[in-house]
């Protein structure tokens, strides 16, 4: 499925810089500088080839993703404006064939005014370019604009960070009125902040005073250094709540390319000498009340099975479950817990591919608040990014849930 990916971004890619180099040469101040020299157009046409090879040398996804989104736009843009002009010459012969013709005086002025419509529709597109020379191309002009106001709010929303709140009841005890849940994935520490910017996220989700704060995966990636790695590990050990950190991993956070400066084991050693719970197919029992479970990644293929996990558990218990891809709903809601939490998904990260995962099957869910059978899963949009910049579908958070038990139905 990757290399179908990679291959469709690359012909996309390729698409893309040829529409660009075409209709570059619209522009108004292109035509001025060429004249009528075609060649000189041609290589001005050249000029967002040129940018493009620059910036990726910058940061190469974030460049391609910039190239398609004007591409899409421009093309849906074009489309538009040929419908448009389409409808008004439909509107125009409307009206002209229901002009009068009672003298013979108006049967001439429609013959001749139809005579004069058809010789301007047979203008050729040369002659029309060489009348519009310098008129601005107002359409690239507001394609432009368009998308570079649309890809800062995407910006926004990646580099921005919201709460998300739900509200839960359960029939169980919880060994207290309510449980405040504070879920959080997909930092990828390193991508829209740092250790220090991380640092300052907790603190953020330590003012909520919760309970218990759960990470669903993706903690860092191949492009976290270890300064930040530490730096993050430090501040989650600071964190004042009433039951600790837990931690289930995710599909980055092992690494795939072996091009950083700390292993997974290190960085696991680092998170228990700050007493952070690290659960990699284990329940851990909390406050002998509540079980908080850690799935390991699906991508590792000999982790137990949720049948498996839940099997030497008190049933009667209040169960969280921590799985990072959210794509196992069946067994998790046959096992008969109560809350599982995901992340992976980035909340569908752009639009139009933001359903893409669940019509392919890749997922069970993409974003937000689910029941089956029971169980109720929710899938965060993640709290950071991966390599994308933006969201255009969603939006950076953390999510903060809070469950109340069956002591408290009667207040």
């Amino acid at each position: 499925m990757w290399i179908a990916i990679l291959v469709s971004v690359i012909i996309a890619t390729g698409i893309g810089l040829f529409f660009l180099f075409t209709r570059f040469q619209h522009f108004g101040i292109v035509r001025r500088i060429a004249g009528e020299r075609k060649w000189l157009r041609r290589l001005l046409g050249l000029t967002p080839i040129l940018l493009f090879i620059a910036f990726c040398f910058l940061d190469a996804i974030n460049t391609i993703i910039v190239l398609l989104h004007v591409m899409i736009f421009w093309a849906l843009a074009e489309l538009g404006a040929l419908l448009w002009r389409r409808f008004v010459r439909h509107v125009r012969r409307n009206v002209k064939e229901e002009v009068p013709r009672n003298t013979e005086e108006s049967c001439e002025a429609s013959e001749q005014g139809a005579e004069g419509s058809n010789a301007a529709e047979r203008r050729s597109e040369e002659e029309r370019a060489a009348k519009d020379t310098y008129r601005p191309y107002r359409l690239g002009i507001g394609v432009l604009v368009f998308s570079a106001v649309y890809l800062c709010i995407g910006w926004y929303l990646a580099h921005h960070i919201w709460e998300t709140k739900y509200d839960l009841t359960t029939d169980k005890d919880l060994g207290q009125k309510s449980l405040k849940v504070v879920l959080f994935a997909d930092s990828h520490v390193g991508t829209t902040f740092d250790g220090e910017g991380f640092a300052e996220q907790m603190k953020r989700i330590e003012a909520e005073t919760p309970d218990v704060v759960v990470i669903a995966g993706d903690f860092v990636d191949d492009s976290t250094t270890k300064e930040d790695m530490l730096r993050s590990v430090q501040a989650l050990g600071e964190m004042k709540t009433t039951y600790g950190v837990y931690y289930s991993f995710g599909n980055h956070d092992k690494g795939y390319f072996r091009s950083r400066r700390f292993s997974f084991d290190e960085m696991i050693e680092e998170m228990e000498k700050y007493g952070i719970h690290v659960l990699l197919d284990e329940a851990e029992l909390v406050a002998d009340s509540f079980y908080i479970i850690g799935r390991r990644d699906k991508s590792v293929k000999e982790r137990l099975s949720m049948e498996e996990l839940v099997k030497p558990l008190d049933a009667s218990k209040y169960m969280i479950v921590l799985d990072h891809q959210p794509n196992d709903y069946a067994s998790e809601a046959a096992a008969g817990v109560d809350l599982v939490l995901s992340g992976h998904t980035h909340g569908g990260q752009l639009i139009p591919i933001n359903r893409i995962g669940e019509l392919i099957g890749a997922n069970d869910r993409t974003y937000g608040l689910e029941e089956r059978d029971g169980t109720t899963f929710i899938v965060t949009s993640g709290i950071s990014d991966w390599a994308i910049g933006f969201k255009t579908g969603t939006k950076s958070e953390y999510v903060v849930i809070n469950i109340t038990g069956v002591d408290n139905r009667e207040d």
